[in-house]
């Protein structure tokens, strides 16, 4: 089954996203409209201390109306390599750079509309090495034994998708 994409346009140009109207050919050759938010790919990190504890962040989310704790993570500048943005992000939302860096998958936020690659990492080795955050971040960092983290994500404390995804990938360094 073939899918072809005939028309693009931008319907909306936004500061994270755009989205656009796609007009799609489809395999029984007719045409349908979709919606695509258009937004660039980001990366995910499991930030793991020397004590055996995950680093999370816990910021203030609109589309959730309130504070979730997530791993830290970060969109993704033009032309940049995702362990140079994860690099990046760690120093920025933790205040940790990382000595080890293990890459543990990608996949899609949410591919039914958006076409955003999340790139996961694993961060070991942390020290101490601060970058500025965003200035529209205020973000407080929580340390987290590994089984309390799995535990919370178990018993819904987790909520965000790019986290309970990214745990999943890192599983097999961090679990017996």
């Amino acid at each position: 089954m073939d899918f072809e994409p005939l028309q693009r346009r931008t319907v909306f140009h936004g500061r994270a996203f755009d989205v656009e109207q796609v007009e799609l050919k489809l395999p029984n050759n007719t045409t349908a409209l979709y919606d695509l938010v258009s937004h660039k790919n980001a990366i995910t990190i499991v930030p793991l201390d020397a004590g055996g504890n995950i680093l999370f962040v816990r910021q203030y989310r609109l589309g959730a109306s309130g504070y979730l704790l997530e791993l830290p993570a970060g969109v993704l500048e033009e032309g940049e390599d995702p362990l140079e943005g994860a690099r990046r992000e760690i120093r920025e939302e933790t205040g940790f750079a990382a000595g080890e860096w293990i890459r543990l998958g990608e996949f899609y936020m949410a591919p039914g509309y958006s076409s955003e690659l999340m790139h996961v990492f694993l961060a070991r080795q942390l020290c101490q090495n601060p970058l500025s955050p965003d200035k529209d971040e205020f973000i407080g960092v929580e340390t987290i034994p590994i089984a309390q983290a799995y535990e919370m994500a178990r018993t819904g404390q987790i909520r965000d998708g790019k986290s309970l995804s990214s745990l999943f990938l890192a599983q097999t360094y961090l679990l017996p």
